[in-house]
């Protein structure tokens, strides 16, 4: 199997639809594999799915536990040399993945990719290049971590040429969720998802990680995907502040503070467990 691609959905039956039709759609003539993590959704998805996408292997969980965790039980599933983990309100073009899976095919020190994003009007979303929005680059600059995400340009900005860096393929630090290209033998090396990162972050704490353990991380616009961005149409909400803010210190603490190898001194107690696995 060349490829796994792995969606999560919650309550978003009309943009899976589509997304699905895309994805199945961009990896004719690859052998490949589909699945959909469903989390409880309420929006008869899972019927839908059934009804109308035979092919694609569902799990459907009766309580939303997460996207991490969500993105981990498909992970599991897999036997492609290589997983894709794309968002449910992406729109895949239509020779992203072929392109896609050519570059990794030739970057063999790559553990994962990103493309170019645009949104449904045609802009360019900067988060394709760097992988993280405006809060967490203030956050990575207010704790310090910010030296360890050169490749992000986090502080430089003052020398970038942002029309030239969209259609620049260049090495970065963090890709984005809503298109995850990823080695399966980069996943079997350095672990899953970290599941204490429930909605947010999860990309970025993965990204890292593939880049601690050596490989690199590449931006590749030289084709695109078209996010809608569902994720942030709450953002005033207390569910979305509790979620994204508590994310930035779940990285704190893990990154900046060091736990976990504060947690292997024997004798230690495990404040604050891993989730992630190696397989």
């Amino acid at each position: 199997m060349k490829l796994s691609v792995i969606i999560v959905n919650y309550n978003t039956c009309d943009m899976l639809r589509i997304a699905l039709n895309s994805v199945i759609r961009a990896a004719v003539g690859i052998n490949f594999e589909v699945f959909v993590v469903d989390n409880a959704s309420a929006d008869k998805s899972v019927e839908m799915l059934r009804a109308e996408f035979p092919e694609v292997k569902v799990i459907a969980n009766t309580q939303n536990s997460g996207m991490a965790k969500a993105y981990n039980q498909g992970i599991k599933e897999t036997t492609g040399e290589y997983v894709l983990v794309v968002t449910a309100d992406t729109i895949t073009g239509k020779k992203t993945i072929e392109k896609a899976l050519e570059f990794m095919d030739v970057h063999l020190n790559a553990g994962g990719m990103g493309v170019r994003m645009i949104t449904p009007d045609g802009r360019f979303l900067s988060e394709s290049k760097h992988g993280f929005t405006r809060p967490w680059e203030v956050f990575f600059k207010l704790t310090g971590l910010a030296k360890h995400f050169s490749k992000s340009r986090l502080t430089d900005t003052t020398q970038r040429k942002d029309w030239v860096e969209e259609f620049q393929t260049s090495e970065t630090d963090v890709l984005n969720s809503a298109f995850m290209l990823m080695r399966k033998e980069t996943i079997n090396q350095i672990g899953l998802f970290d599941e204490r990162f429930h909605t947010y972050g999860y990309d970025i704490d993965l990204s890292y990680r593939i880049r601690l353990a050596g490989f690199k991380n590449y931006y590749f616009p030289k084709t695109y995907i078209i996010n809608f961005n569902s994720g942030n149409n709450a953002k005033l909400s207390w569910h979305y502040l509790k979620e994204f803010y508590g994310a930035m210190i779940i990285f704190a603490i893990k990154y900046l503070f060091k736990v976990p190898e504060i947690n292997k001194v024997e004798g230690m107690p495990q404040l604050f467990p891993s989730t992630y696995e190696i397989e």
